[in-house]
């Protein structure tokens, strides 16, 4: 049975990627920040597969949660063969860059950039005694293309910095069956982050160019099909599911 560390699993995407991997038969760590009530949820969902499931509260932007979270998976399951990046803290005021403090700035790229980087070094040895790992990270739009992003310059130069440091690890690592890709979900917010793809079809979205919001299902399919043993040929690319949406352009260069 693989097992894969998840973080940011009990809620909103992450929910989503969880559901999948479980329904895929695997075991799953799920890191949640402080959403109890997410968590009982989530348990009560799948108290049939709770032999297959675990919960471990941590901070993405300290080290030390991230180290216990690898612990904690392997002192249970013995292994990590999946590791996904889910979380990836957002400041969702718009500002420019100049009205950053100094703490947000570095919570930005700690939880999103500097997180990856730990929690690699923790499970990259596990992955090559195995000869197998799947590594997933999460992007925007355009991510792989450096664009500026007005009010988001944190968020953006961390994900962007993110996005080479996938493809790097995809080089180093294919010799050891490791593969590493990331996924950039489009403009997914609030209730679809846990909706099915029957669910956003039941109603328009004019605004997106297929004519359905995105949903956390289309997240957890890709994700699902790049962690598949039969998917190592695919290997530092960058993924986006948009639904043909262009959001980051309207404020790019």
């Amino acid at each position: 049975m693989r097992h894969a560390l998840i973080t940011a699993g009990s809620k909103g995407l992450g929910r989503k990627v969880t559901e999948a991997l479980l329904e895929k038969g695997y075991s799953v760590t799920v890191n949640y920040r402080q959403d109890e009530e997410a968590v009982r949820r989530l348990k009560e969902k799948w108290r049939s597969s709770l032999d297959r499931l675990q919960f471990v509260k941590g901070d993405v932007t300290r080290k030390e949660d991230l180290l216990r979270m690898v612990n904690a998976a392997l002192e249970r399951f013995g292994k990590i063969d999946l590791l996904i990046n889910n979380a990836g803290p957002y400041i969702f005021e718009r500002k420019k860059l100049a009205d950053y403090t100094d703490d947000e700035w570095y919570d930005m790229l700690e939880g999103n950039l500097s997180s990856v980087f730990h929690l690699f070094k923790a499970v990259v040895p596990i992955m090559r005694r195995q000869r197998f790992g799947r590594i997933i990270t999460y992007g925007f739009q355009g991510a792989d293309h450096a664009p500026g992003w007005l009010h988001r310059s944190a968020f953006g130069a961390a994900k962007v910095g993110l996005a080479s440091l996938t493809k790097t690890i995809a080089i180093e690592e294919a010799g050891s069956g490791i593969t590493a890709n990331m996924v950039c979900p489009g403009n997914i917010v609030g209730d679809m982050k846990e909706a099915s793809i029957s669910e956003a079809r039941a109603s328009l979205d004019e605004e997106t160019p297929i004519g359905r919001s995105g949903t956390g299902e289309d997240i957890a399919r890709i994700i699902t099909f790049l962690c598949d043993e039969h998917s190592d040929y695919i290997t530092g690319t960058v993924i986006e599911a948009t639904g043909g949406l262009n959001v980051i352009n309207r404020h790019s260069l």
